[in-house]
């Protein structure tokens, strides 16, 4: 049976818990609230506790009704989380932090939001506490600035055919949603695409204004200095290039001498965090049959070895490439 496609479902759900086991209790971080699929699963477990983070304001509306059940129990801050460290947890044993770093139903059909390829009006793709929108890198980047965003984040072949029509586009006219997607699909051409020909310059759109992929890094940063001893942080991906930052990052501190070469070295681990399983966990067909969107997420996690809180990590540097592109929104 399908599930109701007009409703959220998160993903990987069972899994998830399975790893993270809120039936022992504990205070659990969930960086990217969204409906609340996961926050309501944990405190549905007695002595839970949930810190929920979310960029958009309007998950908070889920919050509070989550709240209203959960009375006490959840915190909801409207901030990004890269900023995880501001949050000021007063030494708590934070048993788990996760992500789910895909987008909710609503989010996608909020046609304020302009998420998606059917979206009619302004190009938007704004999370929440953003800087500029779509709109304003659509109609203003050069077109080596727009190839550069569309080839290394959405991974799009026709990156530079793509960025030299919208350059000629624009000479004549803004360019909104929808003659953007018609652009695109005159560009490239090609029919019969498993998925829509737009689907990857809206990637990359989305990931370039709302910095993703600093946002991802800073985040696993800031969630591996927080956790205590025998906590886990668990990520669920739904692309390569997010996988492809969270897999390095997961193997440099479990795999590789990752704690800092300026703490003492009395009784210090080698690695900071465990890995159990080196292969992601994917949706079991039962999940895709269900809900189709799952196709493809991997949900990756480690466990601390230790409660120290400095560490080395190459991941900047590993990545520097993508952040610099990112960093083209400084034209704007």
């Amino acid at each position: 049976m399908v599930l109701d496609i007009a409703k959220h479902y998160p993903v990987l759900l069972n899994e998830l818990i399975s790893i993270i086991s809120p039936q022992h209790g504990g205070t659990f971080i969930d960086c990217t609230f969204g409906q609340g699929g996961y926050t309501r699963k944990i405190l549905s477990h007695d002595n839970t506790r949930v810190i929920a983070i979310d960029r958009d304001i309007e998950s908070k509306k889920e919050a509070d009704k989550i709240l209203k059940d959960f009375q006490g129990r959840l915190i909801f801050k409207n901030k990004k989380f890269s900023e995880l460290l501001n949050l000021k947890l007063k030494n708590e044993n934070i048993k788990s932090i996760f992500f789910d770093l895909g987008y909710s139903y609503t989010q996608i059909k909020d046609p304020n939001k302009g998420l998606s390829f059917y979206s009619v009006g302004d190009l938007n793709m704004q999370m929440g506490i953003n800087n500029f929108s779509a709109k304003d890198a659509i109609n203003n980047l050069d077109q080596v600035d727009l190839e550069k965003i569309f080839k290394f984040f959405g991974e799009e072949k026709e990156a530079k055919k793509i960025s030299k029509n919208i350059i000629l586009e624009r000479k004549n006219k803004k360019i909104d949603t929808q003659s953007l997607v018609k652009l695109i699909q005159k560009t490239k051409r090609k029919k019969n695409y498993k998925i829509h020909s737009a689907t990857k310059v809206f990637q990359a759109l989305r990931i370039f204004v709302n910095k993703e992929i600093s946002e991802l890094i800073f985040g696993l940063i800031a969630a591996a200095k927080i956790l205590k001893k025998d906590g886990v942080l668990a990520v669920v991906t739904f692309h390569s290039l997010e996988d492809k930052i969270v897999k390095y990052f997961f193997k440099n501190l479990s795999e590789n001498k990752s704690v800092s070469r300026y703490l003492p070295k009395l009784d210090q681990p080698d690695t900071l965090f465990k890995s159990v399983q080196k292969k992601p966990i994917t949706p079991t067909q039962k999940e895709l049959a269900q809900n189709a969107p799952s196709r493809s997420a991997k949900l990756r996690y480690i466990i601390k070895k230790s409660d120290f809180y400095n560490f080395d990590t190459d991941i900047l540097k590993k990545f520097e490439y993508l952040i610099n592109i990112e960093n083209i929104s400084d034209k704007l």
